[in-house]
């Protein structure tokens, strides 16, 4: 174990390890009733399987720190359901399977640097830069005189992943794409 934490301490963010198994704080609160002990309401996610508990814990109780470590790494290349890593100061490298990844793998370039959180030396999960920007493939060419204002047409990025663009956007084009919500932001570069 790396230590306790009191629940005066919780943060939004902060990793918490219950019952062996490590925590993200969602959202927390206070509560001092009129009678009775003071207690914390918390939701919290797991980083293992992603479910959500809302659990309560009494004023001065502690929980214990998890053992995570977050590693800058490079993405190299995906080989079946087997995303490869590489540790940028030991060189050292990991995969991820695509179940871990989630909806992530849609956003992996090769080459783009990533942070990886380790539990107990066992990676969970992967966390990508704000926004990416990736080339796309597959579109339909966007018709003139198709001018209505907001009209979207799907497109394939280089990663597979498919996507609603605005109809001035063509094959070759270079998008900004917001790596949280899957949107596309802006078109970076044309064909």
């Amino acid at each position: 174990m790396a230590g306790v934490i009191d629940t005066s301490e919780f943060r939004i963010g902060m990793k918490i390890e219950i019952d062996g198994e490590p925590f993200e704080i969602i959202d927390f609160q206070h509560v001092k009733p009129g009678k009775g002990s003071a207690f914390t309401r918390t939701t919290i996610r797991s980083l293992i399987t992603s479910r959500n508990l809302q659990p309560t814990f009494k004023s001065g109780d502690k929980v214990d720190r998890p053992d995570i470590e977050e590693k800058d790494m490079q993405y190299l290349y995906a080989q079946g359901d087997e995303f490869h890593f590489m540790d940028q100061r030991t060189f050292e490298q990991t995969y991820l399977n695509a179940k871990v990844l989630g909806e992530s793998k849609n956003f992996l370039k090769e080459n783009i640097n990533v942070s990886i959180l380790f539990f107990n030396g066992k990676a969970l999960g992967v966390s990508l830069p704000n926004s990416v920007e990736l080339k796309v493939v597959k579109c339909d060419p966007g018709v003139r005189g198709d001018t209505v204002s907001g009209a979207q047409k799907p497109a394939v990025l280089e990663t597979g992943y498919e996507i609603t663009v605005p109809l001035f956007v063509n094959e070759g084009d270079v998008l900004k794409i917001d790596t949280r919500s899957g949107e596309y932001l802006t078109r970076t570069s044309t064909a």
